[in-house]
């Protein structure tokens, strides 16, 4: 079968760095093809490549669409085409409406008026077709990062597609979203699209894929056939890390100690709607040295809970009474939650956890001045020191923590946010999807750093829609539905079955035995 897509010897350098070395890639009609290999291995440039974010003229090798050369000025060039990207990091304009943002650049109507109602009707339908329930006028920055994401997908959808390329597109779905968008691309293969799937979640490529590219530092390592048996993660992982990883998760011997946080009777109510209550007088505890894991779906409160207790960063009209060590402690501010000893990793670091235009350095003392700051003036070579520091232990691969912190790869960003919150010296570390969008090898890096916070006598909060990840790491494991825990188990006794029947049934705070 002739190729639709074919990428020939590419090679793309950055400040010296070769980004990309001798890639070959072909992608043939009515293919899923998956592009999969750790973070930093090239997958985001090369397709960056294809689509014309990095023109031609600024990399080696040549770019065949449909059997002619072609030579992308733009993004607008390889769209004409129908090649249509969405990227990690989300494009939308957060002060316009779910409707405005899909229909930007090419809303319908005639003689250069807009019909609102073709707009409206039409928005309607795509995101129907990507499963998400809003109304078209609500405005992107009043939805969650998860929903953002099925906003871009819908956007690229209404565009006339021949090849899509889709990097990470699941990494802030839940399982059931993600299905269905699993599903969606099995319906545009059968339609004659192309699709290229960028991923982490390998069960989720082996389920798809026709043919899986491996790319490791740069290079094409081999490409599987699917159609030849099903190819086993442990195969897929082996070539894109040059290593056997005979455990997913880090073995762990847990020592648990008394009660460190604890909040009692925790409510809030949404930011923009004060009659809605989001947080429904919850009671939760970390003990010492324990690893807890949040457990729920989409929209049931988990990170709202968390952003509720650091400083009320989320809600209004919040209530309750939170301690640590035993002792009360004010969350009425970030500021007084850092000093009470609690830390907060963001799910959505892009936006909420990095300056992305200043350095590393820069970033990691960010949340703790005062201990590089004496007299209030920056002490530049003890920055220095602290960054390059945690450099080493978070083992942050770039060229020097003077690198521009948008210019790292997800996963090497996501180190850059941990490592700004490890060096406030929290007590009780609280992660909203610490693995989003990270290669294996890098997750059982943070899954190691988890295990060492929680031997060292501190409390760790994990938030996580990777039941698996929850499961392979956690001492206990908590089920949130509504907005309040609505189950309760021990790492050893916890399953996924159990998770998920917990979140089915509806209704107040259950003891872990009436769910076991």
């Amino acid at each position: 079968m002739n190729a639709l897509l074919e990428m020939q010897g590419i090679s793309k350098h950055f400040a010296g760095v070769k980004a990309l070395s001798d890639v070959t890639f072909a992608v043939r009609p009515g293919e899923i093809h998956a592009l999969v290999g750790e973070n930093g291995a090239g997958k985001s440039t090369l397709m960056k490549v294809l689509s014309g974010v990095y023109p031609h003229g600024s990399y080696d090798g040549a770019i065949v669409f449909d059997g002619e050369e072609r030579r992308f000025s733009d993004i607008n060039a390889s769209e004409s085409l129908g090649i249509i990207i969405i990227h990690q990091e989300l494009a939308l304009v957060p002060l316009l409406s779910i409707a405005e943002n899909i229909f930007i650049a090419n809303p319908p109507g005639r003689f250069g008026i807009i019909d609102r109602g073709a707009v409206h009707q039409r928005t309607k339908e795509l995101l129907a077709k990507v499963g998400l329930d809003e109304s078209p006028d609500t405005l992107v920055t009043n939805i969650g990062v998860g929903k953002q994401q099925l906003v871009e997908i819908a956007k690229a959808l209404s565009k006339k597609v021949r090849l899509l390329i889709l990097d990470e597109p699941t990494a802030s779905l839940s399982e059931k979203d993600s299905a269905a968008l699993l599903d969606l691309l099995l319906e545009f293969k059968a339609q004659g699209i192309a699709s290229i799937l960028i991923s982490h979640k390998l069960n989720e490529v082996s389920k798809v894929a026709d043919r899986i590219t491996v790319l490791r530092d740069g290079r094409t390592v081999d490409t599987l056939d699917c159609h030849d048996g099903a190819v086993e993660e442990d195969r897929i992982i082996s070539k894109m890390v040059d290593r056997d990883l005979e455990h997913r998760y880090p073995k762990r011997e847990p020592n648990i100690g008394g009660p460190i946080f604890k909040v009692t009777n925790w409510s809030a109510y949404h930011p923009l709607h004060s009659e809605r209550q989001v947080i429904r007088n919850v009671d939760f505890e970390v003990r010492r040295g324990e690893i807890v894991g949040i457990a729920g779906l989409m929209g049931a409160g988990r990170t709202e809970f968390a952003m509720s207790i650091f400083g009320r960063s989320w809600g209004q009209k919040i209530t309750g009474r939170a301690e640590m060590e035993g002792r009360p402690i004010d969350l009425s501010t970030v500021r007084r939650a850092i000093d009470a000893g609690l830390a907060y990793v963001t799910e959505d670091r892009k936006q909420l956890g990095l300056l992305l235009a200043e350095d590393i350095r820069k970033n990691v003392t960010l949340a703790n001045l005062p201990a590089i700051a004496p007299g209030r003036i920056i002490d530049d070579m003890k920055e220095l020191r602290v960054a390059s520091d945690y450099r080493g232990r978070m083992h942050i691969r770039c060229h020097s923590v003077f690198q521009e912190t948008g210019k790292l790869s997800g996963g090497n960003q996501q180190k850059v946010v941990l490592s700004k919150w490890l060096f406030t010296d929290p007590k009780v570390l609280i992660l909203d999807e610490p693995t989003r969008g990270i290669d294996v090898g890098a997750k059982y890096e943070i899954y190691c750093i988890i295990n060492e916070l929680a031997d060292a006598g501190k409390g760790v909060v994990v938030i996580s829609s990777e039941m698996p990840e929850l499961l392979g790491i956690c001492d206990r494991i908590c089920v949130m539905n509504e907005g309040a825990f609505v189950g309760e188990f021990t790492g050893t006794e916890a399953s996924q079955e159990k998770i998920m029947r917990a979140i089915m049934r509806k209704g107040e705070q259950r003891p872990m035995e009436a769910l076991a």
